[in-house]
């Protein structure tokens, strides 16, 4: 990963957390067990502090920051989408932001709720818990479901995992010219056990 300091703040990560080697933390980023932090991720404590509570996902392309002296906040298990940006709001354990979307300032997106991809989270909105909102601006569509809120978390759960196989095998490495004639693909049922997690 590229790690900075500024104003002798240096970016904290908790063992058993993977962060990418192309993403990017400057300054007051503090990173908590468990948490996945997908390629090409921006994290800039450089202003204001940003956490990432365990077990939490930010994926590819992500770009959290906040105002001066702000937060930006993730509770446990959060599950941050490819390309959403978050700047100084809260999201609140077990919640999803969608792919692209974007929660502005003073913006909170309370436990287990759902936004939708490509929306927009107004500056001091609250997103209540256990719904889903989508659009531009986003507005509440419905209370969500058992279904769902399991649905969340087995993705979630599959971060976390996804973390614990970066740890144990990802390296950079050479493409090949062309794939191999008896070539595997992933499969779900080697995947490496949380539990591995832990002891890293």
């Amino acid at each position: 990963m590229a790690s900075y300091s500024i104003d002798g703040l240096i970016p904290v990560v908790a063992p058993g957390a993977f962060v990418h080697p192309s993403a990017v933390l400057i300054g007051d980023v503090i990173i908590g067990a468990r948490c996945y932090i997908g390629p090409c991720a921006s994290l800039r404590g450089d202003f204001g502090r940003i956490v990432i509570g365990n077990g939490s996902n930010v994926q590819d392309s992500c770009v959290l920051h906040t105002f001066p002296a702000r937060t930006t906040l993730l509770g446990e298990e959060a599950h941050i989408g490819h390309g959403a940006v978050l700047h100084g709001c809260t999201i609140r354990r077990a919640a999803l932001i969608g792919i692209g979307a974007i929660i502005m300032d003073d913006a909170v997106v309370e436990e287990e709720a759902i936004v939708g991809a490509a929306s927009f989270v107004r500056a001091g909105f609250v997103v209540p818990a256990r719904t889903l909102v989508t659009g531009v601006p986003a507005r509440v569509v419905r209370e969500l479901t058992a279904e769902e809120i399991a649905w969340k978390a087995t993705g979630t759960r599959e971060y976390q995992q996804l973390a614990a196989r970066c740890l144990a095998s990802l390296q950079e490495c050479t493409p090949l010219s062309a794939p191999e004639p008896d070539r595997k693909t992933w499969d779900a049922t080697s995947a490496v056990p949380l539990h591995t997690i832990e002891r890293k």
